[in-house]
């Protein structure tokens, strides 16, 4: 399967950053010149993977986040069915009826995801993925332009 962009990543490197803000803002300021920005793309090199550990995970968490988690599609359906119902007695136990199921599934699915990970990851953490270096790349025919603006926009930060 092979993806396709709108410019070969082997064009022309008009600039290089540190943080992708600063490669966003770069790119901003030309399309703030009128610059035609279709021909810009930013890459991100060297990425690395970082997971920052948010807590410990045990049984009882894994059960109030998972009946969290059904809780909420539990009132999503129950509200759902609710626009059906003949009147507001009805509608409310289609709501209540609702929030309870998905909370028990919610709960019983937390557990077992939990029982089935058999202990070998017992924490919560979030996880990013950051590059060393963003290089703003631009088409050959329009990189001198940039090339140019850019210089402009890096005089102007200092």
């Amino acid at each position: 399967m092979s993806a396709s962009v709108s410019m070969p990543l082997g064009g022309v490197q008009v600039g290089s950053y540190d943080s992708y803000e600063q490669a966003q803002a770069a790119v901003d300021y030309l399309s703030d010149e009128k610059f035609a920005v279709e021909n810009v793309t930013i890459i991100g090199t060297d990425l690395r993977m970082i997971e920052k550990v948010t807590g410990r995970l045990t049984m009882g968490r894994a059960i109030a986040a998972g009946a969290a988690g059904g809780a909420w599609w539990g009132l999503f359906v129950g509200l759902l069915l609710g626009i059906f119902a003949e009147d507001g007695g009805n509608w409310l136990g289609s709501v209540l009826t609702g929030l309870l199921i998905g909370l028990a599934f919610g709960a019983a699915f937390g557990g077992m995801g939990y029982a089935a990970t058999q202990g070998r990851r017992d924490f919560t953490s979030t996880s990013t993925i950051k590059a060393s270096r963003y290089d703003v790349m631009c088409a050959p025919a329009h990189a001198e332009e940039a090339r140019a603006m850019l210089a402009r926009f890096s005089l102007r930060n200092q």
